[in-house]
């Protein structure tokens, strides 16, 4: 390695300076845009809780309607078919909670990239100064 003149050395403390402050601005720009997207994310699934506790309650609904229509009828024809009906929907309902939260699980709300850079540039600076 070469030796670097002494009347050089504020110019590239400034340079320096110049290259880590773009670095944090870039890491800045990532966690933003990565925050953003995870923000979006969050709000499709609180989307599909919203729904599925719709539906949840209009299979209630159908449900409770199945029963009464069973009860008065006491044989198989549109109470059954309401049950059916009331049943498909809680099913439909329950599989989009589980949807909406596996895209609230902290694991999918967590800035992957940001951390990755961040980790990235920790070492890379390690390595610059044990030079």
């Amino acid at each position: 390695m070469s030796k670097i003149p002494l009347e050089d050395t504020p110019s590239l403390l400034v340079n320096t300076f110049r290259q880590f402050g773009n670095l944090v601005q870039g890491e800045l720009r990532l966690a933003k845009a990565e925050m953003s997207n995870i923000a979006s994310r969050a709000g499709m699934g609180v989307a599909f809780i919203a729904v599925s506790m719709l539906m949840a309650l209009v299979a209630l609904n159908v449900l409770a309607s199945a029963l009464v229509a069973y009860l008065a009828e006491t044989g198989l024809s549109v109470g059954t078919a309401a049950i059916i009906v009331g049943g498909i929907l809680l099913l439909a309902a329950l599989g989009l909670a589980l949807l909406g939260k596996s895209r609230l699980s902290p694991e999918a709300l967590a800035p992957e990239r940001t951390v990755k850079n961040v980790e990235k540039d920790i070492a890379a600076m390690k390595e610059a100064t044990n030079v």
